[in-house]
């Protein structure tokens, strides 16, 4: 049966980015340091790689926030940017992106398009589970993206990458929910140089 999975990886004091976030910092300042599991000497390890793997391979459409697509603000006007990821970026399958000014799509080497969408996050997984055709569905981050996606009750299974990293400030994951939501069931541990890869399932009401 085809998922909604949300990964992100995670400071130890739980923040998914750092502060400052701008092209020169597209993490926070501080953030790339969660990042170095699959982007350092260690992405190479076996769980690392299993990880990598159950975050891409099988997706059939992706959603991301505007902050996470780059650092553009307010209008486009006559932006070029397409992303942090060059010409072919790594998602292979179209990526709906939330953001409250319309944009024409960006389509990239690779089978990734950027979709521009307006007017919600319920929209943007409508026509995402309509473009994956059954296959699995992908939440990128970032946490704001991620939060609004929990909040409306479209997230099955949260992978959290926790990296022994102290961030301080930044941009928090489950900022904003009540005590008790969302209701977490751990599934899966796993554990690499470095990082504790945890695997929950959301338990729906």
């Amino acid at each position: 049966m085809p998922r909604t999975n949300l990964s992100m990886s995670i400071s130890a004091d739980g923040f998914v980015a750092g502060p400052h976030q701008d092209r020169d910092h597209p993490l926070g300042v501080g953030g790339e340091r969660l990042h170095g599991w699959h982007l350092g000497p260690d992405k190479d390890h076996p769980v690392n790689r299993q990880v990598v793997s159950d975050m891409m391979d099988g997706i059939g459409a992706t959603i991301m926030g505007r902050n996470m697509f780059g650092p553009i603000r307010g209008e486009w006007g006559d932006s070029g940017w397409t992303g942090w990821w060059g010409e072919e970026p790594p998602y292979h399958c179209p990526v709906f992106v939330l953001t409250h000014h319309a944009r024409e799509p960006v389509e990239m080497a690779g089978g990734t398009t950027f979709h521009f969408v307006t007017d919600g996050i319920e929209s943007a997984y409508a026509r995402a589970e309509a473009a994956a055709g059954g296959r699995d569905i992908s939440i990128a981050g970032g946490a704001s993206c991620a939060r609004q996606a929990i909040a409306a009750g479209l997230v099955d299974e949260i992978d959290l990458q926790i990296s022994p990293v102290i961030l301080g400030s930044g941009e928090r994951l489950f900022d904003g929910f009540p005590a008790g939501t969302p209701e977490l069931e751990l599934e899966r541990v796993l554990d690499a140089p470095g990082v504790a890869h945890l695997r929950f399932r959301v338990i729906r009401s």
